[in-house]
């Protein structure tokens, strides 16, 4: 094992859980390079000088102690879905506006039902010098899929008829789905849905993975440090840095310590203060990853009082956004108008936003008959600012008349907690395509559906749009579904708050405009050392 000389940093163990999902707080779950900065490059590099080849960096990120494994298709803190992007794969990834990249994938065509779905991989090679394969792919997902198995891609693959799909010849696949689906390309660009060789064995994951991606394993100590080279023939153009390390650094200011001392060159995570202290202080660079994590309230709309949706439209009404921001969130992040994946590929551009109108509040009750209403906010410190807007929501809220008793639970168990209980939460997301938000959450039938939204006429939009080929009429079919959202859903969205990292000032190549979990946050193989 490496010995570690480079730093492993102390700290209590907190677990790092991404934020794509509310039922895993993380999923984080969020979308490639082939955006506006061109295909194969970050965002950064233009404006930074020529890149530098050579050199270590050390990254530091809360990690999940002794448990920790390589294993991609268990990915599921931001640790893990680092080193999985520095070791592996997928056929597709989300750029910045969510849409579905090409990865391993070079291309892919559907027939006229949308049914069918031929998907050709590019000339890729594993780090044993083996060419991935369509054997390879149709392997790694059928790994996933394995019921007795609990991999995170699991779900997401679900509309694959992996049965029925087969290998049309060593790099072609054809992918046969169980209904019309459009947005296949999301189901490939799935958190966790990695490639991993056939002949990959269940024990060799930590300490011999083969992946495609653009670092080998030298080292890995679980909850400590994973020690990563160069791939020199990775199929995008071998990393800048020789070397690559993660850090295990479980609390913010263990981290923010590594980093003004010299230990580690990145910290990932940072909370607002920290920024604001040090954004000009000149011993660190700050980013701002915008438009990261969704911050809302969820109502549940299956219970009173939230099942009047004149009630549901009296909270959008109470609701000081700025405020919210400005408390909650330290400033860090911009206000939202009860619509999920703002800048996002179809999202619904155009409608208003939404202002406090206390007066017209109280009238929407009153017509409900709960002009003394009364409820109870579920919240936790399981994510930043949490507790905070729970507070500042119940002054406001109280202005309308309307008493809010907030209620604290466990870290361990709010996620779960909140799922089925209660009538109102606290509730973020990270980045993830709006037709995911849609099927993941907002469907009857949708497993981490926490608001208990469930109308079979907006189930018949999405399928809907999902059989649609056209995307300029699929996109007119998703913002129909949102302009319901915006009258009456059950999400109040009050703000987008940024993902914040630290970086040593000779850093390079930090990808500025990917929010958390898309294709070009913790791209590191773009990435170089002045």
């Amino acid at each position: 094992m490496h010995d570690d000389h480079h730093g492993h940093v102390p700290g209590l163990y907190r677990r790092g859980f991404l934020i794509a999902s509310g039922a895993a707080a993380g999923a984080l779950a969020l979308s490639g390079c082939a955006g506006a900065s061109g295909p194969g490059r970050s965002d950064a590099e233009g404006g930074e000088g020529t890149p530098r080849r050579g050199g270590r960096l050390r990254a530091a990120f809360a990690g999940g102690g002794a448990s920790e494994t390589l294993d991609p298709h268990l990915s599921n803190l931001f640790a893990d879905a680092a080193r999985a992007k520095a070791l592996y794969d997928k056929l597709a990834d989300y750029g910045a506006d969510l849409s579905a990249r090409p990865r391993l994938a070079a291309s892919w065509e559907p027939d006229t039902t949308l049914k069918r779905w031929k998907v050709s991989l590019r000339d890729a090679v594993f780090h044993d010098g083996k060419p991935v394969t369509a054997a390879d792919v149709l392997h790694s997902y059928r790994r996933i899929a394995d019921p007795k198995r609990a991999f995170r891609a699991r779900a997401s693959l679900e509309p694959i008829d992996l049965a029925a799909s087969r290998a049309l010849d060593e790099r072609t696949v054809e992918f046969v789905l169980k209904r019309p689906t459009a947005e296949f390309p999301n189901v490939m660009a799935a958190f966790g849905a990695y490639i991993i060789p056939a002949s990959a064995r269940e024990g060799d994951f930590d300490h011999a993975p083969v992946g495609s991606g653009p670092f080998r394993l030298l080292s890995f100590t679980p909850g400590r440090s994973t020690l990563l080279r160069r791939h020199d023939a990775y199929w995008e153009g071998a990393p800048h840095l020789d070397e690559l390390e993660f850090v295990v650094a479980d609390e913010e200011s263990a981290r923010v310590n590594a980093l003004l001392g010299g230990q580690v060159e990145y910290a990932h995570e940072l909370n607002p203060a920290t920024a604001r202290a040090h954004e000009h202080g000149g011993r660190v660079s700050i980013v701002r990853l915008r438009n990261s994590a969704m911050q809302s309230f969820a109502m549940k709309t299956d219970r009173p009082p939230f099942d009047d949706r004149r009630v549901r439209q009296a909270l959008f009404l109470v609701a000081d956004r700025a405020e919210l921001v400005r408390s909650a969130l330290s400033g860090a992040g911009e206000i939202g108008i009860d619509l999920f994946g703002k800048g996002y590929e179809y999202y619904a551009d155009g409608l208003p936003q939404r202002e406090q109108d206390l007066g017209r509040a109280r009238r929407l009750l009153k017509e409900a008959g709960a002009d003394d209403l009364r409820i109870t906010l579920d919240t936790s410190p399981v994510a930043t600012g949490f507790t905070e807007a729970a507070a500042v929501f119940r002054d406001q809220a109280a202005k309308a008349g309307i008493t809010v008793r907030v209620r604290t639970g466990s870290k361990d168990t709010y996620w779960k907690d909140i799922l089925d209980a209660g009538t109102l939460c606290c509730y973020r997301s990270g980045a993830m395509p709006i037709e995911s938000h849609l099927s993941q959450r907002l469907l009857t039938d949708s497993t981490t559906n926490a608001t208990h939204w469930r109308h079979s006429d907006f189930d018949a939009l999405y399928q809907q749009a999902q059989s649609t080929r056209d995307p300029e009429q699929r996109a007119d079919v998703y913002a129909r579904m949102q302009r319901r959202l915006y009258t009456e859903g059950p999400f109040l969205i009050w703000g987008f708050a940024d993902w914040i990292l630290g970086t040593a000032r000779n850093v390079r190549g930090i990808a500025r405009t990917a929010p958390a979990n898309t294709l070009d946050w913790a791209r590191f193989d773009k990435v170089w050392l002045a």
